[in-house]
Protein backbone atom coordinates (compact mmCIF):
# COMPACT_ATOMS: atom_id res chain seq x y z
CA UNK A 1 0.00 0.00 0.00
CA UNK A 2 1.25 3.52 -1.47
CA UNK A 3 2.16 5.78 1.39
CA UNK A 4 -0.40 8.97 1.45
CA UNK A 5 1.44 12.19 0.40
CA UNK A 6 2.59 14.73 2.80
CA UNK A 7 2.67 12.02 5.33
CA UNK A 8 4.19 13.28 8.54
CA UNK A 9 3.36 9.99 10.79
CA UNK A 10 5.79 9.26 13.64
CA UNK A 11 7.75 13.17 13.09
CA UNK A 12 8.33 15.40 15.68
CA UNK A 13 7.86 19.00 14.62
CA UNK A 14 8.88 21.94 17.24
CA UNK A 15 6.90 25.19 15.37
CA UNK A 16 8.06 28.29 17.26
CA UNK A 17 5.59 31.20 17.55
CA UNK A 18 2.94 28.29 16.80
CA UNK A 19 0.27 29.74 19.11
CA UNK A 20 -1.32 31.97 16.73
CA UNK A 21 -1.41 33.20 12.82
CA UNK A 22 0.49 31.17 10.72
CA UNK A 23 2.46 29.13 13.50
CA UNK A 24 -1.21 27.72 14.64
CA UNK A 25 -2.05 27.31 10.77
CA UNK A 26 0.96 24.57 10.40
CA UNK A 27 0.49 23.35 13.75
CA UNK A 28 -2.69 22.33 12.63
CA UNK A 29 -1.27 21.05 8.94
CA UNK A 30 1.25 19.25 10.34
CA UNK A 31 -1.03 17.68 13.12
CA UNK A 32 -3.76 16.63 10.64
CA UNK A 33 -0.52 15.01 8.39
CA UNK A 34 0.23 12.73 11.20
CA UNK A 35 3.34 14.64 13.35
CA UNK A 36 3.59 14.86 17.19
CA UNK A 37 3.37 19.10 17.52
CA UNK A 38 5.40 21.09 20.14
CA UNK A 39 4.67 24.24 20.23
CA UNK A 40 7.28 27.14 21.23
CA UNK A 41 5.62 30.59 22.57
CA UNK A 42 6.03 33.25 24.60
CA UNK A 43 2.02 33.56 25.55
CA UNK A 44 1.41 30.74 28.05
CA UNK A 45 -1.97 31.84 27.70
CA UNK A 46 -2.49 31.26 24.06
CA UNK A 47 -0.36 27.85 23.95
CA UNK A 48 -2.65 26.33 26.33
CA UNK A 49 -5.51 27.14 24.21
CA UNK A 50 -3.11 25.95 21.19
CA UNK A 51 -2.14 22.61 22.40
CA UNK A 52 -6.22 22.07 24.14
CA UNK A 53 -7.26 22.51 20.24
CA UNK A 54 -4.50 20.29 18.75
CA UNK A 55 -5.34 17.37 21.34
CA UNK A 56 -8.87 17.79 21.02
CA UNK A 57 -9.07 17.38 17.43
CA UNK A 58 -7.12 13.50 18.34
CA UNK A 59 -3.71 15.00 17.11
CA UNK A 60 -0.18 14.93 19.55
CA UNK A 61 0.75 18.11 20.91
CA UNK A 62 2.77 19.77 23.45
CA UNK A 63 4.32 22.86 24.38
CA UNK A 64 6.73 25.02 25.91
CA UNK A 65 6.67 28.87 27.21
CA UNK A 66 10.11 30.25 25.75
CA UNK A 67 11.32 33.49 24.86
CA UNK A 68 13.52 33.06 21.49
CA UNK A 69 15.43 36.27 22.27
CA UNK A 70 17.24 34.15 25.07
CA UNK A 71 19.10 31.12 24.37
CA UNK A 72 19.00 30.27 27.97
CA UNK A 73 14.91 29.81 27.88
CA UNK A 74 15.52 28.35 24.20
CA UNK A 75 18.02 25.13 25.47
CA UNK A 76 15.68 24.80 28.49
CA UNK A 77 12.61 24.57 25.78
CA UNK A 78 14.09 22.00 23.95
CA UNK A 79 15.44 20.11 26.78
CA UNK A 80 11.93 19.85 28.39
CA UNK A 81 10.51 18.52 25.12
CA UNK A 82 13.62 16.05 24.29
CA UNK A 83 12.65 13.98 27.27
CA UNK A 84 9.59 13.48 25.92
CA UNK A 85 10.54 12.27 22.11
CA UNK A 86 13.42 10.49 20.85
CA UNK A 87 13.61 12.76 17.86
CA UNK A 88 12.87 16.11 16.04
CA UNK A 89 12.64 15.90 12.64
CA UNK A 90 11.45 19.21 11.97
CA UNK A 91 11.57 22.66 13.38
CA UNK A 92 9.54 25.38 11.81
CA UNK A 93 11.40 29.40 12.81
CA UNK A 94 7.88 31.31 12.79
CA UNK A 95 8.02 33.19 15.39
CA UNK A 96 8.74 37.14 14.79
CA UNK A 97 7.57 40.46 15.07
CA UNK A 98 7.04 43.99 13.08
CA UNK A 99 7.79 47.10 13.27
CA UNK A 100 6.90 50.39 11.31
CA UNK A 101 9.93 52.92 10.55
CA UNK A 102 12.70 54.21 8.26
CA UNK A 103 16.11 54.54 8.66
CA UNK A 104 15.35 58.12 10.74
CA UNK A 105 12.50 57.24 12.65
CA UNK A 106 13.79 53.66 14.09
CA UNK A 107 14.95 54.04 17.46
CA UNK A 108 18.47 52.32 18.19
CA UNK A 109 16.02 50.48 21.27
CA UNK A 110 13.26 49.27 18.60
CA UNK A 111 16.01 48.25 15.50
CA UNK A 112 18.19 45.84 18.60
CA UNK A 113 14.51 44.48 20.02
CA UNK A 114 13.53 43.82 16.49
CA UNK A 115 16.72 41.49 15.46
CA UNK A 116 16.90 39.98 19.08
CA UNK A 117 13.60 37.99 18.07
CA UNK A 118 13.52 38.44 14.41
CA UNK A 119 17.93 37.01 13.53
CA UNK A 120 18.82 35.59 17.22
CA UNK A 121 15.81 34.29 17.78
CA UNK A 122 15.99 32.14 14.84
CA UNK A 123 19.81 31.44 15.23
CA UNK A 124 19.08 29.74 18.85
CA UNK A 125 16.35 27.92 18.40
CA UNK A 126 18.34 26.28 14.77
CA UNK A 127 21.33 25.95 17.02
CA UNK A 128 19.51 23.93 19.54
CA UNK A 129 17.77 21.87 17.29
CA UNK A 130 21.49 21.21 15.07
CA UNK A 131 22.92 19.92 18.05
CA UNK A 132 20.10 17.42 18.53
CA UNK A 133 19.79 16.96 14.38
CA UNK A 134 23.54 16.78 13.46
CA UNK A 135 23.88 13.56 16.16
CA UNK A 136 20.62 11.89 15.13
CA UNK A 137 20.35 11.40 11.22
CA UNK A 138 19.82 15.21 9.79
CA UNK A 139 16.26 16.96 9.79
CA UNK A 140 14.48 19.48 8.03
CA UNK A 141 14.77 23.07 9.17
CA UNK A 142 12.28 25.98 7.50
CA UNK A 143 12.53 29.58 8.45
CA UNK A 144 9.40 32.14 8.25
CA UNK A 145 11.22 34.90 5.89
CA UNK A 146 9.10 37.40 3.85
CA UNK A 147 9.15 39.50 0.54
CA UNK A 148 10.79 41.95 2.07
CA UNK A 149 13.90 39.89 2.03
CA UNK A 150 13.70 40.37 -1.58
CA UNK A 151 12.20 43.66 -2.29
CA UNK A 152 11.63 46.84 -0.29
CA UNK A 153 8.08 48.57 1.03
CA UNK A 154 8.26 51.85 2.94
CA UNK A 155 9.21 52.09 6.63
CA UNK A 156 9.89 48.56 7.56
CA UNK A 157 13.66 49.39 7.93
CA UNK A 158 14.25 46.99 10.99
CA UNK A 159 11.56 44.35 9.79
CA UNK A 160 13.15 43.92 5.97
CA UNK A 161 17.03 44.23 7.80
CA UNK A 162 15.93 41.04 10.34
CA UNK A 163 14.35 39.11 7.14
CA UNK A 164 16.99 39.66 4.83
CA UNK A 165 19.37 38.01 7.62
CA UNK A 166 16.90 34.94 8.10
CA UNK A 167 17.10 34.69 4.44
CA UNK A 168 21.26 34.69 4.31
CA UNK A 169 20.83 32.11 7.49
CA UNK A 170 18.54 29.85 5.33
CA UNK A 171 21.33 29.11 2.59
CA UNK A 172 24.30 29.67 5.17
CA UNK A 173 22.36 26.49 7.28
CA UNK A 174 21.68 24.48 3.99
CA UNK A 175 25.50 24.47 2.79
CA UNK A 176 27.28 24.07 5.83
CA UNK A 177 24.70 21.01 7.01
CA UNK A 178 23.77 19.30 3.91
CA UNK A 179 26.49 16.35 4.44
CA UNK A 180 24.92 15.48 8.13
CA UNK A 181 21.52 15.68 6.42
CA UNK A 182 19.69 18.32 7.37
CA UNK A 183 17.68 20.28 5.06
CA UNK A 184 17.14 24.28 5.38
CA UNK A 185 14.73 26.13 3.55
CA UNK A 186 12.82 29.56 3.56
CA UNK A 187 9.24 30.69 3.02
CA UNK A 188 8.71 34.53 1.76
CA UNK A 189 5.15 35.19 2.79
CA UNK A 190 3.57 38.31 1.05
CA UNK A 191 0.96 40.08 3.23
CA UNK A 192 -0.93 37.62 4.84
CA UNK A 193 -4.51 38.14 6.73
CA UNK A 194 -4.10 37.53 10.43
CA UNK A 195 -4.51 39.28 13.94
CA UNK A 196 -2.01 41.16 13.68
CA UNK A 197 -2.61 42.98 10.32
CA UNK A 198 -6.11 43.65 11.62
CA UNK A 199 -4.59 45.03 14.70
CA UNK A 200 -2.53 47.05 12.45
CA UNK A 201 -5.14 48.63 10.95
CA UNK A 202 -7.20 49.64 13.85
CA UNK A 203 -4.22 51.26 15.12
CA UNK A 204 -3.06 53.09 12.78
CA UNK A 205 -6.12 53.82 10.78
CA UNK A 206 -9.08 54.30 13.36
CA UNK A 207 -12.28 54.92 11.51
CA UNK A 208 -10.80 53.74 7.96
CA UNK A 209 -10.43 50.12 8.72
CA UNK A 210 -12.53 48.76 5.67
CA UNK A 211 -11.13 51.33 3.21
CA UNK A 212 -7.16 50.25 4.51
CA UNK A 213 -7.85 46.35 4.31
CA UNK A 214 -9.34 46.83 0.89
CA UNK A 215 -6.21 48.95 0.18
CA UNK A 216 -3.73 46.48 1.71
CA UNK A 217 -5.40 43.69 -0.38
CA UNK A 218 -5.23 44.91 -3.94
CA UNK A 219 -1.10 45.90 -3.46
CA UNK A 220 -1.06 42.23 -3.96
CA UNK A 221 -1.11 41.28 -7.80
CA UNK A 222 -3.51 38.58 -6.94
CA UNK A 223 -5.93 41.55 -5.55
CA UNK A 224 -6.09 39.93 -2.38
CA UNK A 225 -4.04 38.81 0.90
CA UNK A 226 -2.96 35.51 1.54
CA UNK A 227 -4.20 33.27 4.70
CA UNK A 228 -2.25 31.49 7.16
CA UNK A 229 -3.34 28.24 5.65
CA UNK A 230 -1.74 29.16 2.06
CA UNK A 231 1.10 29.16 3.93
CA UNK A 232 0.75 26.19 6.27
CA UNK A 233 0.23 24.27 2.56
CA UNK A 234 3.83 25.43 1.20
CA UNK A 235 5.36 24.77 4.88
CA UNK A 236 3.69 21.06 4.62
CA UNK A 237 5.59 20.35 1.22
CA UNK A 238 8.86 21.88 1.87
CA UNK A 239 8.88 19.87 5.47
CA UNK A 240 7.68 16.65 4.33
CA UNK A 241 10.16 14.04 1.74
CA UNK A 242 8.48 14.84 -1.41
CA UNK A 243 10.55 17.92 -1.29
CA UNK A 244 13.77 15.63 -0.09
CA UNK A 245 15.57 17.30 -3.65
CA UNK A 246 14.87 20.91 -2.20
CA UNK A 247 17.30 22.73 0.31
CA UNK A 248 18.81 26.33 0.41
CA UNK A 249 15.68 27.42 -1.46
CA UNK A 250 13.29 30.58 -1.09
CA UNK A 251 9.93 29.98 -1.43
CA UNK A 252 7.09 33.36 -2.61
CA UNK A 253 4.12 33.07 -0.96
CA UNK A 254 3.01 36.14 -2.19
CA UNK A 255 0.52 36.87 -5.04
CA UNK A 256 3.17 37.73 -6.61
CA UNK A 257 4.36 40.52 -5.79
CA UNK A 258 8.07 39.50 -6.00
CA UNK A 259 7.65 38.85 -10.00
CA UNK A 260 4.12 40.74 -11.67
CA UNK A 261 3.79 43.50 -9.03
Amino acid sequence: MNTPAFNLASKTAVITGGASGIGLAIARRFAAHGAAIEILDLQPAGLEVAINELRAAGHKANGETCDVADPVSVDAAFARLLARHDRVHILVNNAGIAHVGNALTTTPEDFARIQRVNVNGVAHCTQSALRHMTTKGGGVILNLASTVSQMAINDRFAYATSKGAVLAMTYSIAKDFLEQGIRCNAIMPGRIHTPFVDGFIAKNYPGREDEMFEKLSKAQPIGRMGTPDEVAAAALFLCSDEASFITGSAYPVDGGTLTIR
